[in-house]
C-alpha cells in the first residue's frame, strides 16, 4: 500500500511539472513577470488616456462641454493649426490658466506625447471642418485693434446676443444664457488671443457661431481684431477692488 501510494504522489507530481513546463518559469503564480506591471506614465502613447488624464478637466471629456474652448471644433483646430497646438500644448499661456505641459517647460508630458496628443485631436476631431472656399482669419492680429470701430463691429455682429454694451441676456437663440462678456472678473481671467479663438472658431455647444456669424457677411480679420480691442478695453486694472487705489490704514 506504501509504495502504490509513494508511485501515485510520485505520478501527479510528474505530471504537474509537464503541465506546467510550458508555462515557462515567469508565469509561476507569484513570480514577477520580466516587465514592469504598470506602465511609467512617460510611456503612455495612448491618445485617449493622455487626453483624459491632462486635458479634459477643462477641455471636455470629449473635446467640448468643458469651460475651455472646445477641441473638437474643427473650425478651432484649422484656425490653430498644428504648429500653435504644439506650442501651446508644450509652453502653455503665460499668466493665465493654460499650463506649460511638456518637460522641458516644466510639465510632465515628453515630446513624443505632446505629438500624440495634437495628432490625436487633428486626426479625431479636425477632418471635417468646410469653409466653402472662404479664408480663416490668422491665428495672431497682424495690426492693431481700434476700440472705436470694435464696438460699431460688436453692434453689428455680436450684440444681438450679447446686449447692446457686451452685458448679456438672459437667452439666446439656441436658449443658452449669456452672461457679461466685459464683466472685469471675466476679463481678467481670458486673454486677448482667447477671445479671438472664440470669435473666430464660435463655440457650436452653446449657439455661438463662428466668424461667418448669423449675419450675410462674414467678419474680416480687422473687425475681430477691433472688436477684440474694444472687449479689452473694458479691463479694470483691480477687478473684485471697491477700492484699487490704496489700502486702507492700518488702525493705531
Amino acid at each position: 500500500m506504501k509504495l502504490s501510494s509513494y508511485c501515485s504522489t510520485a505520478l501527479i507530481a510528474m505530471a504537474t511539472v509537464l503541465l506546467l513546463a510550458p508555462l515557462g518559469c515567469a508565469h509561476i503564480p507569484g513570480l514577477p513577470g520580466p516587465g514592469p506591471e504598470v506602465v511609467r506614465p512617460e510611456q503612455v502613447l495612448d491618445f485617449q488616456t493622455l487626453y483624459k488624464t491632462n486635458c479634459a478637466a477643462c477641455h471636455g471629456v470629449n473635446g467640448s462641454g468643458g469651460p475651455a474652448i472646445a477641441l473638437s471644433n474643427p473650425v478651432y483646430l484649422a484656425y490653430a493649426g498644428e504648429a500653435t497646438l504644439r506650442d501651446v500644448t508644450t509652453k502653455g499661456v503665460p499668466h493665465k490658466l493654460m499650463p506649460a505641459f511638456a518637460s522641458c517647460s516644466g510639465g510632465t508630458l515628453t515630446a513624443q506625447q505632446v505629438n500624440v496628443l495634437v495628432n490625436g485631436m487633428l486626426q479625431h476631431w479636425g477632418k471635417h471642418a468646410d469653409f466653402a472656399g472662404q479664408a480663416i482669419p490668422t491665428y495672431r492680429p497682424t495690426q492693431p485693434g481700434d476700440p472705436e470701430r470694435g464696438q460699431q463691429a460688436f453692434a453689428t455682429f455680436c450684440a444681438s446676443c450679447h446686449g447692446t454694451n457686451g452685458e448679456g441676456k438672459s437667452a439666446n437663440s439656441a436658449g443658452n444664457s449669456l452672461g457679461s462678456i466685459v464683466d472685469p472678473a471675466y476679463l481678467d481671467l481670458i486673454s486677448d488671443q482667447a477671445l479671438r479663438s472664440f470669435i473666430v472658431a464660435g463655440r457650436p455647444t452653446q449657439g455661438m457661431p463662428d466668424w461667418r456669424s448669423d449675419s450675410t457677411v462674414p467678419m474680416t480679420d480687422q473687425q475681430i481684431t477691433d472688436i477684440v480691442a474694444w472687449i479689452a478695453s473694458k479691463r479694470t486694472r483691480n477687478p473684485g477692488q471697491p477700492y484699487p487705489s490704496q489700502p486702507h490704514a492700518s488702525l493705531p
